[in-house]
Parts: C-alpha cells; structure tokens; sequence
C-alpha cells in the first residue's frame, strides 16, 4: 500500500512530489507571459486565469503520467521519486494523473476556440511522447521542446492574439532552447536509459556528437532571441536583459561537454531570463506608448 513510508501524509507528499511543483509554477508564468507578451496590460484577467490553470493542471498531468511510465528507467536515474522509492504505487499515480488532466480539461473550455484547439493538441502530443516517442532519437526532444514552446503560443491564443510575432518569436526561442537541454539532460541520464533500453540521442550517435547538435541548435536560439529587436517589436530594455540570458545559456551549453548535469540547471535559468526579456520589452513598450 502507499501507507509505507508513514500515512496519509506520506502519501500527500509523494503525489504533490509527482506534479514536480517548481515545473507546474514555471509552466503557469510561461503561460501568463504568453498573455502578457501578446496584449500588454489589457489582456482580460478571466481568460488569463483560465489558461493559467488548465497550464497547471496539464503540467502537473504529464509530470505524473510520465512518472509512471518512467517508474523502471527511475529505479536507476531518479530512485528517490515517489514511485520507485515506495511513497506512491504505481495505479496510484497512473489514476491521480488522470484526475489532473480532468482539471486542465475543465478550465480549458473557458477558452477561445483557438486555445482550446492548442490544449487538444498538445495533449495527444504529450500522450504519444509518453507512449511511442519517449525512447526515441531525437523524436522525443522535440515533442517536449514544442510543449515547452507552445505555453506561450497557449497563452497568446487564449486572449486571441495566437499570430503575435513577439510571441511566435518567444515560442521559437524557447522550443530551440529547450530542445538542446532535452538532449544535455539525455546525456545526464545515459546510464539509466541504456539499462532500460531506450534509443536517445546520445545513446545512438555518441555523447559527443549529441552535445554537438544541442550546442548548435542553441546557437540558433540565441540567434533568434535578435529578431524582436530586428523587427523594432522592443527596444534598448529588452536587449539590456535578453543579452545577459543569451551570455548564461552559451556559457551553459560550453559546460555541457564537462558536466551536463550542471549545465542543463543553468540553460533553464537562462531560458527563464530570457521570457523575463520578453515581459521587460513589452512592459516598457506599452508604458511608454501610453505616455
């Protein structure tokens, strides 16, 4: 039973440790940057809540759900989450999952038609990633690297503004950057993948080779992270914080070849800054068109 490490409360913790909470915030704020991004001030707070949450829910859903299909590969990687170490069964979390994506299913059709269309989407794109990609070369990479993306093209939709290209550039920047940590995590995680059986990247073409290809799509990242300031979309506040992030994450992605655990931590400090850049050039953009 789930009791063994203590009760309830052991139990209550193992589920909440399931959802991954650090992801579920981090995916919420991608979302409400999305929204802010797109419309500045003047996005209605009812959609924005809404995407927020049905973001929540999904995040914490797939977090658990991937738990429990990574409950063997975790007995080598990751033995002290919940399930390999006996706070929560298996079934347990397999059913909580489910009742989390009820919840992003209900706050979810508040939303405009485009929004919702995104969620159905990005949801079969994150059950087939569960069930057939996951092990994949590459393949499983860039399904996470779209969903990553894509909570900002979600919150853009749900205040209608899906095509904004500040956004569409955010969403592009993010998938890449995410992409080359998906495969420095890869490679932090070799062992465990190899004794499951599973055909990453760096299993099949080589550490080095793998780390290769994540530096490189990085550099398109950071490459991308110049078209805002390009098109005249922000202006001199966005570039004084997006230089910084774009500095962290190079830096991050040279460390990989050393110590990818370390640098795949630091590439997602650098992403996070770089949606701050996005928020500080549209913030300032709107304040001074208002004056």
């Amino acid at each position: 039973m789930d009791a063994g490490e203590g009760g309830v409360a052991a139990v209550l913790r193992g589920l909440l440790e399931l959802t991954r909470p650090g992801n579920v915030v981090a995916a919420g704020v991608l979302t409400f940057t999305g929204s802010f991004v797109a419309s500045g001030f003047g996005a209605a707070p009812i959609p924005v809540v809404a995407a927020v949450a049905a973001t929540g829910f999904a995040t914490a859903a797939g977090n658990a759900v991937n738990d429990y299909f990574d409950r063997y590969v975790d007995r080598v990687n990751r033995p002290d989450r919940p399930i390999p170490r006996g706070a929560v069964t298996a079934r347990t979390g397999l059913v909580f999952s489910g009742l989390l994506f009820l919840g992003a299913v209900v706050a979810a059709v508040t939303l405009p038609l485009a929004a919702i269309a995104l969620a159905v989407a990005n949801l079969l794109a994150l059950l087939a990633y569960t069930k057939l990609f996951k092990g994949l070369p590459g393949v499983g990479n860039v399904v996470v690297a779209y969903l990553t993306g894509s909570t900002f093209l979600f919150g853009a939709a749900a205040v209608g503004r899906v095509a904004d290209p500040a956004v569409v550039v955010l969403f592009a920047l993010a998938a890449l950057a995410t992409l080359s940590r998906e495969v420095v995590k890869d490679v932090e995680d070799i062992d465990g993948d190899r004794a499951e059986g599973l055909r990453t990247l760096p299993i099949v073409a080589g550490e080095p080779t793998a780390l290769r290809i994540g530096a490189a799509v990085l550099v398109v990242a950071v490459a991308a992270s110049a078209v805002p300031y390009a098109m005249g979309t922000f202006g001199p506040a966005y570039v004084a914080v997006v230089l910084p992030a774009d500095l962290v994450m190079l830096d991050a992605i040279r460390r990989s070849f050393a110590d990818p655990g370390v640098a795949q931590r630091r590439l997602k400090r650098g992403m996070f800054l770089a949606a701050v850049a996005f928020i500080v050039g549209r913030a300032v953009g709107a304040v001074g068109g208002a004056v």
